[in-house]
């Protein structure tokens, strides 16, 4: 998708290093700093190296390598890293298995290096998903995922289906009986032609902790400095709203019991499913990239339990211990997401930016696409508990995809589910509090 440059990003780029940042170097050979990125998106790419190229361009002294990862390997990637010392400089990941390594003393404490201005610019809230208990500051938060409901504007006005109101959202329940009205079984083979809604429920463990947030569900209890995995009423809330969908309602299409959300796109996109509920913001380019011309979508607010709080994981950029040039790796760091970097990164990946003055830019402010939609959604982010327990990344991998898997595909009970979470998370969360 063309874009266009955000006008005034180089003027603040300028102004930012006329302030003082005193990168000149007295040696003939420049600083090489190694920048690993997870950039996957076209768009996404593009912009992060523009803002590579930008920096080079304007501090000789001072160059930033660009590095590839891709996400299914970064975890592998930084541990082999940080076992050898041999680091990269900056690099981008995501604020949980960010806090585990710095916990774990693998990381730059960010705290005395972050410009004032930064400081009081990024969201509170993001800046609670990178900060320990002593104030020390692992990463720099730049991107927030809402998730959010995406529907067929055609399929909901044949079905007369009319959309919440900003000041009466949906509910749980609110789309368990949309799903059910906009299921279509048509020649009564038993198979809807139509299903209601497909939630991408390969991998869920994210999907199902941040979601279930909304119903009071945190997955863990904490006593003193130590914490234990819990699976209680409001755990479970959500997943038997989900399981009826699937089995009592048959609304929910069980296709994507092990699809991850791009692998829904194409259904959606061909009419067989009317909405995708919990899906990332992010997923709105791939829809603007592969749709038909006369496909009409729209996004819908996050749904209301208790509250449509969501669970939130920022993306970040962070410094290891280890690097051997801290000090120019936070100012690499200062430039690619000062106000217009910022939102220029958070345009090229669909994501919602944690700079308050970014979102007050284009394309944050348009009804296109579902941009303003899904930047109301960010309001209601909050921190859960779970992104503070040290080991949750191995306990999400290792205990609650596969049993969410094995729950979501009727082939374990709810009770059943709840009691081999709590047993099995409770040995590996164990190790990291002895």
């Amino acid at each position: 998708m063309n874009r266009r440059r955000l006008g005034f990003w180089a003027v603040l780029s300028a102004g930012l290093l006329a302030a003082g940042l005193g990168l000149a170097q007295t040696n003939a050979q420049p600083v090489k700093l190694r920048f690993v990125s997870l950039a996957w998106q076209t768009d996404a790419i593009k912009a992060v190296k523009e803002v590579v190229a930008e920096w080079n361009s304007r501090n000789p002294r001072v160059q930033v390598e660009y590095q590839q990862v891709d996400w299914g390997s970064i975890q592998d990637y930084l541990t082999t890293s940080f076992q050898a010392k041999n680091v990269p400089d900056v690099f981008h990941y995501e604020s949980n298995p960010v806090m585990d390594f710095g916990n774990r003393g693998f990381l730059l404490d960010l705290a005395p290096l972050i410009p004032a201005e930064m400081k009081q610019d990024i969201l509170p809230g993001a800046w609670k998903t990178v900060t320990d208990a002593k104030g020390a500051v692992y990463g720099i938060p730049f991107l927030v995922e809402p998730l959010v409901v995406l529907y067929n504007r055609k399929l909901f006005a044949e079905a007369k289906v009319p959309l919440p109101r900003a000041d009466d959202v949906w509910t749980w329940e609110d789309l368990r009986r949309v799903a059910k009205a906009l299921t279509k079984d048509t020649n009564n083979d038993g198979r809807p032609e139509v299903y209601g809604c497909a939630i991408p429920l390969r991998n869920a463990g994210n999907r199902i902790l941040n979601l279930s947030v909304g119903f009071g569900g945190d997955y863990f209890a904490r006593s003193g400095n130590s914490y234990s995995v819990k699976v209680g009423n409001e755990e479970k809330q959500l997943l038997s709203t989900i399981l009826a969908m699937l089995y009592e309602d048959k609304s929910c299409t069980t296709e994507a019991l092990t699809l991850g959300s791009a692998e829904v796109i194409p259904g959606f996109l061909a009419g067989k499913y009317a909405m995708m509920p919990g899906v990332g913001a992010f997923v709105r380019q791939q829809i603007v990239e592969k749709a038909p011309k006369d496909f009409q979508w729209g996004v819908l607010p996050p749904l209301k339990a208790k509250t449509q709080e969501q669970g939130s994981v920022s993306q970040t950029l962070s410094i290891p211990k280890d690097s051997r040039y801290p000090r120019e790796a936070m100012q690499f760091i200062a430039f690619a997401l000062n106000r217009a970097n910022m939102a220029k990164l958070a345009a090229g990946d669909w994501l919602i930016p944690t700079r308050a003055s970014s979102t007050k830019l284009p394309p944050f402010n348009t009804s296109a696409n579902g941009w303003r939609t899904s930047v109301e959604a960010a309001k209601y982010l909050t921190f859960p508990l779970w992104q503070q327990v040290n080991g949750v990344s191995e306990f999400r991998s290792r205990v609650l995809n596969p049993k969410l898997q094995l729950l979501f595909a009727n082939r374990l009970s709810l009770d059943d589910f709840a009691k081999q979470v709590e047993a099995e998370g409770n040995e590996i969360i164990k190790k990291f509090y002895p």
